[in-house]
């Protein structure tokens, strides 16, 4: 029966439209309801195992969890919009860097084979923080099931599941874009990079997220690090060709900030910019060995931001 009832709620417009009312109130509340630092609290200690000192924070998950109570500005909302932060981007480094937009919409039923195209392509909805649909080859799917699983993404609110302010008040949408793909049709490396008070910390590289994550980490001088966060690690990553650009362009975005993540793809010699994040795993991501929570913790000095 369970089985059943998944497959008319994913695959008919019917299943969806009764289901899911229920689904949202169910959402609003187990997690609307409830206070942030609860929610926050909760969550760290099931990830972490320990009480945050949400008061006087010294761990980098502990400050991160600060900040989602703290640094809340309309710049973090533009930064967080998939769609809206490009416009973002075009203004600080330049629309090159962009990623190929297909298209935009409010509607889950444009998302039809008529309006996108034959090349590989990745649909994903401006507000969550998470992956999209990958579709390398749209005659292959069932588009009723696309549309609905974009249509729950939809009324998701992550700041109710996760406190994350930023993603609160976005206006939600669907975005395609095109798929980048490295040499071997897969897709490429995340150079996802950590950036304390405006400087480099470290590289965080996201490796085969497709079929068996693995993710690395590097110092500024592109030395790999001896420790696991959250995934194990993989092989040893070349040191991109344009890294030191790819430093260059995210200082422009993290000067503006106490803590940011600034991701890039780098393929084909060229640089593409992925998004940008303010609370890394969410400030619950456990650290192997542990103390390099405390110790990328004393790197972090926390204040609110001022966006000029």
């Amino acid at each position: 029966m369970k089985q059943f009832i998944s497959n008319i709620y994913h695959n008919t417009r019917l299943g969806f439209a009764v289901i899911q009312p229920f689904k949202n109130v169910y959402e609003y509340f187990r997690y609307a309801l409830v206070s942030d630092e609860t929610v926050i609290k909760s969550e760290f200690i099931k990830n972490l195992g320990y009480v945050p000192d949400l008061e006087n924070p010294k761990t980098f998950n502990e400050k991160l969890q600060w900040l989602k109570l703290n640094d809340r500005t309309s710049v973090h909302t533009i930064c967080a919009d998939k769609y809206k932060v490009r416009e973002y981007v075009k203004d600080k480094i330049g629309e090159e860097y962009l990623i190929p937009l297909v298209l935009e919409t409010k509607n889950v039923r444009d998302i039809v084979p008529e309006n996108l195209p034959d090349y590989p392509f990745i649909i994903k909805t401006n507000h969550d923080s998470s992956g999209g649909i990958i579709v390398r080859d749209k005659t292959q799917h069932n588009w009723i099931n696309v549309q609905n699983t974009l249509s729950k993404f939809l009324n998701i609110n992550y700041y109710y599941r996760y406190k994350e302010w930023q993603y609160k008040n976005i206006e939600r949408r669907v975005v395609v874009e095109e798929l980048l793909m490295d040499k071997s049709g897969g897709i490429p490396f995340d150079y996802k990079m950590h950036y304390f008070n405006g400087k480099l910390v470290f590289t965080q590289v996201d490796i085969d997220r497709e079929k068996n994550h693995k993710r690395n980490l590097y110092d500024i001088n592109w030395n790999l690090m001896d420790l696991q966060w959250v995934y194990k690690a993989g092989s040893e990553v070349k040191k991109p060709k344009l890294y030191d650009k790819m430093v260059t362009l995210g200082e422009v975005f993290a000067k503006d900030f106490c803590y940011l993540r600034v991701d890039f793809y780098h393929v084909n010699d060229t640089i593409y910019f992925g998004e940008l994040t303010f609370h890394a795993e969410s400030g619950c991501g456990a650290f192997t060995p542990e103390h390099y929570d405390a110790d990328f913790g004393k790197l972090l000095q926390l204040h609110k931001t001022e966006v000029s």
